[in-house]
């Protein structure tokens, strides 16, 4: 190696470890700030592009959470209506089947016929306010349940709508039926039992979609949830390796401060050969 003051190789060597090691500093120091190992796409643009199509597949998940909660809570409370119309309904049978007593006296009918009228409207009242955000399935014409289940917009589930109103396809006791004689009362009870029955098949239609639903929903929770865990995989910093190294380049930084040091007074070293 040649002796010169106009190039000192050794603190170039020395500079140029030093910078490295400050690079090398500062993307460790990085790292621990924001606990991201890839931050942007000069730390790796593959790893960063494919953490980011993850992330809108997380929150396209995130909305189709929100569809299939709103489409549970409406088909709760087409299940709770369709649950108070029963109650109803075998409370207008035990009337009915009174009021078709022969032998049971006018007054009687009556007062029975008042109770019948008010349990029969009572019916109308429930499928009329069973309604969630603006959707009812189980009135005359009711809106068919609907939730998307891709994260990408696409797939749906759809779940029919159940008409329990009055004279209906399922209810078919009629919107003015009464039991004001034997007669009515008679033919109220068979209508009655037509209502129990359609009733029955409309509900299983409708607990079958909560349970497919909600079987839907936590699939979703999980996929979700684990695809968070894949993007952290791919850019959380592990900070416990992370700190080791920002203590190990510390400890290069002051050794290569010290290296420099010893390096730009080698030239100095030279005036000793011009000493007479």
């Amino acid at each position: 190696m040649v002796n010169s003051i106009n190039t000192n190789a050794s603190s170039l060597l020395g500079v140029r470890n030093l910078q490295r090691t400050n690079s090398l500093q500062s993307k460790t120091q990085n790292e621990i700030s924001t606990g991201l190992k890839v931050s942007s796409a000069k730390d790796n643009a593959a790893i960063l592009s494919i953490a980011q199509l993850l992330k809108s597949d997380v929150a396209g998940l995130n909305s189709v959470k929100g569809s299939l909660d709103r489409a549970i809570s409406t088909t709760d409370v087409a299940l709770s209506a369709g649950s108070g119309v029963s109650d109803l309904l075998l409370e207008l049978k035990e009337k009915a089947v009174t009021a078709a007593d022969p032998g049971l006296d006018d007054a009687s009918r009556s007062a029975l016929n008042d109770e019948f009228v008010a349990l029969r409207d009572q019916i109308t009242s429930i499928v009329d306010s069973a309604d969630f955000n603006g959707t009812n399935a189980v009135k005359a014409g009711g809106d068919d349940i609907v939730a998307v289940t891709g994260a990408d917009g696409q797939g749906q589930i759809n779940i029919a709508a159940q008409d329990l109103s009055l004279g209906g396809p399922n209810i078919t006791l009629g919107a003015s039926q009464d039991i004001s004689t034997a007669a009515n009362a008679q033919a109220a009870v068979s209508a009655i039992e037509d209502s129990i029955n359609g009733l029955s098949g409309a509900l299983s239609e409708l607990g079958a979609g909560a349970s497919q639903l909600q079987e839907t929903k936590d699939f979703t929770e999980v996929l979700s949830n684990a695809t968070e865990v894949g993007i952290g995989n791919l850019v959380d910093a592990d900070l416990g390796a992370t700190s080791a190294a920002f203590e190990a380049n510390q400890v290069k930084q002051a050794l290569g401060i010290q290296a420099l040091s010893i390096s730009n007074q080698q030239p100095a070293a030279l005036l000793s050969l011009f000493r007479s």
